[in-house]
């Protein structure tokens, strides 16, 4: 029997996505956005008001990076995701992590997240079904520490997830299957 649940953005696992930008002074802004994926190859759409700190700055810098929150740093997450840039100035500093600006486009790469998409603004979508910010992927880069034979491993990223359901945060860890292969043992 299956029991009916209220209503909640329904979807688990959501992504804890670090979507950073370069403030007016040039001080680093960071906001946790759980809604986002790519939309095509190279492509990032992420759902975000104007009225975020951080839609400000990709508007008036034409760029931002995404970096895939770790295990390591989910109180760091999940403080950039409660407080407001627009109410506290010294947000990213108070983290205490720390940044370098990206090789390819106007943004701060924090270093503490092992993997990271540089990104120019495309355009800003707003319409009956939902707002959000599009960005074209021109870079990606990845930590030494969870590279294997010159590829990602992302059981090293230890990326988290958010539950929307209960509000926790889980780990992404373990493989459990091979892509566009296990399934063809279905296929008669």
């Amino acid at each position: 029997m299956r029991v009916k649940l209220d209503q909640t953005e329904g979807i688990f696992p959501m992504p804890v996505l670090m979507v950073a930008t370069y403030n007016e002074d040039g001080s680093v802004n960071v906001m946790n956005a759980a809604w986002g994926t790519m939309q095509e190859r190279g492509t990032v759409a992420l759902n975000l008001t104007e009225s975020h700190k951080t839609v400000k700055n990709i508007k008036a810098r034409k760029a931002f990076t995404v970096s895939i929150a770790d295990a390591a740093h989910v109180a760091e997450a999940d403080y950039f995701g409660v407080v407001s840039g627009n109410r506290e100035t010294k947000k990213f500093e108070k983290s205490g992590l720390t940044a370098d600006k990206a090789e390819t486009v106007d943004a701060p790469v924090i270093r503490e997240f092992p993997l990271c998409l540089e990104c120019e603004f495309l355009e800003y979508q707003s319409n009956e079904y939902g707002v959000g910010v599009i960005g074209k992927v021109v870079s990606i880069t990845a930590d030494e520490s969870v590279m294997v034979d010159g590829k990602i491993d992302m059981t090293l990223v230890n990326a988290i997830a958010f539950d929307p359901y209960t509000h926790g945060y889980y780990k992404v860890t373990e493989r459990v299957g091979e892509a566009f292969q296990d399934g063809m043992r279905l296929k008669s």
